[in-house]
């Protein structure tokens, strides 16, 4: 059962028992992602998590529901993955003339030891155009230069196939 706190943001529960219900939520993250109409910049979603915990299968989920149509996998050894959205129902809308999302940057940081390598690879550039999608995992070791506004997934263990990930959307983090 989802529980929402917090009077400067969002927190909410998912449990969930299996991959495939990982991926599902994943999934449903992708239809209210794309639902953002109001955005000056990239839509950025930070990951935290211990390794096994279910970031990249979350990631594979959240892709196929972005309409990504390449396999995602972990960058761990490349740090970035860039991927075209390629889903016609999400055009621009036409009321307030936004572009629809056309990339997904995926930022994996388990290999990083400074922020300052993440911004080499053109970070800012990348958060600062609103027709990106960013997800950052391992987001905690780069949380200096995670910009507010950023929707924070922690993945925790809570047996051997289930999982509970915490949504928080907060001004202050």
């Amino acid at each position: 059962m989802p529980k929402k706190t917090t009077s400067n943001g969002v927190k909410l529960e998912i449990f969930t028992s299996s991959f495939k219900q990982t991926q599902k939520a994943g999934k449903l993250l992708a239809k209210e992602v794309l639902k953002n109409k109001h955005r000056q910049q990239a839509f950025l979603i930070a990951l935290v998590g211990d390794l096994g915990g279910g970031k990249t299968t979350f990631l594979q989920g959240l892709a196929k529901g972005l309409g990504v149509k390449e396999k995602v996998l972990s960058p761990t050894f490349i740090i970035m993955r860039k991927f075209e959205i390629r889903n016609p129902k999400f055009e621009t809308n036409s009321k307030f003339q936004i572009p629809k999302f056309q990339t997904f940057h995926h930022i994996d940081c388990y290999r990083i030891k400074k922020p300052k390598e993440i911004l080499d690879l053109g970070f800012k550039e990348i958060i600062s155009d609103p027709k990106n999608i960013v997800v950052v995992e391992w987001a905690d070791r780069v949380s200096r230069i995670i910009p507010k506004g950023a929707l924070w997934l922690s993945f925790e263990f809570v047996d051997k196939n289930k999982r509970k990930i915490v949504v928080e959307s907060k001004d202050d983090r």
